[in-house]
Order: structure tokens, then sequence, then C-alpha cells
């Protein structure tokens, strides 16, 4: 039990220093944000319930491939605030946008034969 306790300290602290860091500086929360410190989190823990390598170098090349649909969120939030739709309907279509952009990438993956 005490081990989940540290994980959900450390992982909530994570969360927590970037917003406040963002609050002070963009630049700066968004160098932490965008360091890989959630996958970087979830290997060590992986690792340390498993004790499997091979399930860590899974993990990591899987995260490979979904990073690439993940940056749609940062190109269309931006551009949907920036043309003035409000911040949760702004939010809203990024996360539609996103979704649509990881089933595509799944899809064209499998087409290639690339198994996640």
């Amino acid at each position: 039990m005490g081990q989940y306790a540290l994980k959900i300290l450390l992982s909530a602290a994570t969360l927590v220093a970037v917003a406040e860091l963002a609050k002070r500086s963009s630049f700066w929360g968004a160098a932490l944000a965008s360091l890989p410190l959630t996958s970087l989190l979830a290997f060590v823990w992986l690792y340390l319930d498993t004790g499997n390598s091979e399930t860590v170098a899974n993990l990591s090349y899987s995260i490979f491939w979904l990073v690439l649909p993940s940056l749609t969120l940062f190109l269309l939030l931006p551009l949907l605030l920036r043309h003035g739709l409000n911040f949760w309907l702004s939010l809203l279509l990024s996360g539609i946008g996103t979704a649509l952009a990881y089933w595509l990438l799944v899809r064209i993956l499998k087409l290639v034969g690339i198994s996640l």
C-alpha cells in the first residue's frame, strides 16, 4: 500500500509542479510538461512491479507511436483559442480532434503491419 501512496504522491507532485510553474512562466511550465516525466514514472513503476525489461520496452515503443497524434492537441487548442472560441469548447474540440488523430494513426499503423 505504501508503494501506491508513493506513486500517487510523486505523480501528483509532478502535475502540481507543472501547473504552478506555468503560472509564473509559460516557457518553464511548458519545458517541464514537455519532458516525458509521465513516461519515465510509468517505466520505473512498471519495472519495479514486474521486473520485466521487455514489458518496459514494449510500452516505450507504443508511446513513441502514440506521441505523434497527441501533438494534434497542441496544434488545435491554441488555434481555436486564438480564433475566439471559449476555453471549454476549444478544449472539447481539440480533444475530439486528438482522438480522431489517434484512431487514424492506429488504422494506418495496422495497414503497414505495425502492431502496438
